[in-house]
């Protein structure tokens, strides 16, 4: 329990331990990440757990009639894994200085390179107090540091005024300009571009496959049973072993059925190839990929195309496609800057860190300029 002058901030090992109700009243309905749903997903699938590297900790911020006002997912990590924020090369020079850099604290969502909201109140003295409690309970327990990933523009204004330090990375996004359809998204293309991009469609149909899109109720156990083979497929060539498991795959079915979006592609029946997607307030975020069979372009199709498609009948405004992928570009994803926040407890670890990452940002800034001039559409044609 953390004392400050106007709240009360409690750290609990399960969310179990915490209200549904009072942790999505604080979290709000847009990113389906960081809702109580998804998180338990997580957790009571063991995907996250101490045996994982993933210990909760999870943050509550109590007014002083006792009702929660404010929280965020956080937990001890003993690794950086599953993250998408690269700390390693921080890790090595510190235990190389004599540190021990883990175990650490994270508050960020599990395996998800996601923006959105980490500190979940609307109430920036909550926010404030939320980014200084996590710092000071580095200090009581000799952790490393806090970390805060993916984070947005609100939240990055307490941690910045909490004196953290602002990381900055490139994710690539898609952006509705109010498109009608999606030869309507084309023709705002280059002409080499858009043919490109029906080429790739077309090598779907003259593969003999079918696909189709599929949310709710229409997603059946079998659909789970393919999509963790495809995940565990790609699982074990990105990372040496998948982080999700089965389970997890049925608790989301069962609790987050209306926000998932599969994308499937059958040959003779037999689904070959499938994207995982979950559908937010006002985007749709593409996660999970995978195929038993390998087809060209297949991956673009069901990853990109349909996830532009989908977008548009849906009338959401944009697309996150994931992180890392330069490939994105020449199919309307643009290259958009992402933001995290760190803050280390040794105070000459944390110069250090801070000169690395002034560095680490005019690098990246100027990487995101030079990708822009990929930039695939027309002159003088909205691209978002």
């Amino acid at each position: 329990m953390d004392e400050n002058a106007h709240f009360q901030i409690d750290f609990v090992e399960r969310l179990a331990d915490l209200p549904r109700a009072d942790w999505n009243a604080c979290a709000g309905v847009g990113n389906p990440f960081v809702s109580y749903d998804f998180l338990s997903c997580l957790e009571d699938s063991r995907s996250v757990s101490a045996d994982a590297g993933w210990l909760p900790r999870h943050m509550a911020a109590r007014d002083g009639t006792g009702r929660v006002v404010g929280c965020a997912p956080v937990y001890v990590k003993g690794h950086s894994q599953g993250e998408y924020v690269f700390d390693q090369g921080w890790a090595r020079a510190y235990e190389q200085a004599g540190g021990r850099y883990y175990p650490k604290l994270l508050c960020a969502v599990p395996f998800t390179p996601v923006g959105g909201p980490r500190l979940l109140t609307r109430d920036a003295a909550v926010k404030s107090a939320l980014a200084e409690a996590l710092a000071r309970l580095c200090g009581n327990t000799g952790l490393s540091g806090a970390h805060v990933n993916f984070t947005t523009e609100t939240d990055q204004d307490a941690l910045d005024k909490a004196g953290y330090l602002t990381r900055l990375g490139i994710q690539y996004h898609w952006t509705n300009a109010g498109y009608e359809s999606f030869d309507h998204f084309l023709d705002a293309l280059t002409a080499r571009k858009r043919k490109a991009i029906r080429r790739e469609r077309r090598a779907a149909a003259e593969a003999g496959l079918r696909i189709e899109r599929l949310s709710g109720n229409a997603v059946t156990p079998a659909h789970w049973d393919a999509m963790y083979a495809f995940y565990q497929d790609t699982g074990a060539r990105k990372w040496g072993r998948p982080y999700l498991n089965r389970a997890f795959f049925d608790l989301l079915g069962e609790r987050m059925a209306e926000q998932v979006l599969l994308a499937m592609a059958y040959r003779d029946g037999r689904p070959i190839a499938g994207a995982l997607n979950l559908i937010g307030g006002d985007a749709l975020y593409g996660r999970y990929w995978g195929c038993v069979e390998d087809v060209p372009f297949l991956h673009f199709e069901l990853c990109y195309h349909q996830a532009i498609e989908a977008a548009i009948e849906r009338g959401l405004t944009r697309v996150e496609a994931g992180a890392q992928g330069e490939h994105k570009i020449a199919r309307g994803y643009l290259p958009i800057l992402t933001r995290s926040a760190h803050r280390l407890a040794d105070p000459g670890f944390h110069k250090a860190v801070a000169d690395a990452v002034e560095r680490e940002r005019r690098a990246v800034l100027f990487e995101r300029d030079l990708l822009m001039e990929e930039n695939p559409f027309r002159k003088n044609m909205a691209s978002g």
